[in-house]
């Protein structure tokens, strides 16, 4: 695997999801998020790692507050620290971080805690099904950490998928992946 393959198939798909348009991107939100929300009914996890949104990735933040009022969910989401995340508990109000994403104030995600279910964006992926990201690793560095593999969801407004085999044994694999 070349990294420069990495990098320009990142490059290319970032340019290709920029161009969608917001009335579309809409849209597919919804869609996606009802299509995750039908996941969530199968298999009724109780504690689930959401993200919070870049412009360019689906937008679960409806999804977020829908399963913030049903009393058996706990919604967890992202928040950084050195070069992982650890899942806190979402909560207002949100700050503009690293990266330009937003996140709720620390809390604490005792260890003990097990995750059922964890929704990740992704920049695309290649013949392998591993995650292409941004190139931070850190939702691998984070899959690393976990005793327990929880339902993994990869999320997408349009597909991008690699020809060839780019990414590494330890890019994470999806469970599912919901795109349009």
């Amino acid at each position: 695997m070349s990294f420069e393959d990495k990098d320009n198939f990142r490059k290319l798909s970032l340019n290709k999801l920029k161009f969608y348009s917001n009335i579309a991107k809409i849209k597919k939100d919804k869609t996606i998020s009802l299509k995750i929300y039908e996941l969530i009914k199968i298999y009724k996890p109780k504690k689930i790692l959401l993200y919070i949104p870049l412009d360019i990735e689906v937008d679960l933040r409806v999804l977020i507050n829908k399963l913030r009022k049903q009393k058996n969910i706990e919604v967890y989401v992202p928040y950084m620290k050195d070069k992982s995340f650890v899942p806190v508990k979402y909560r207002l109000p949100l700050y503009k971080k690293r990266f330009g994403i937003k996140e709720p104030n620390f809390s604490r995600f005792r260890k003990t805690d097990k995750l059922d279910m964890v929704v990740v964006p992704i920049i695309g992926i290649d013949p392998t099904y591993r995650r292409i990201g941004f190139g931070a690793g850190m939702y691998d560095r984070f899959f690393e950490t976990l005793k327990n593999k929880p339902i993994c969801v990869f999320t997408q407004l349009k597909l991008c998928k690699s020809d060839k085999i780019i990414t590494s044994d330890y890019d994470i694999k999806p469970d599912y992946i919901i795109t349009m």
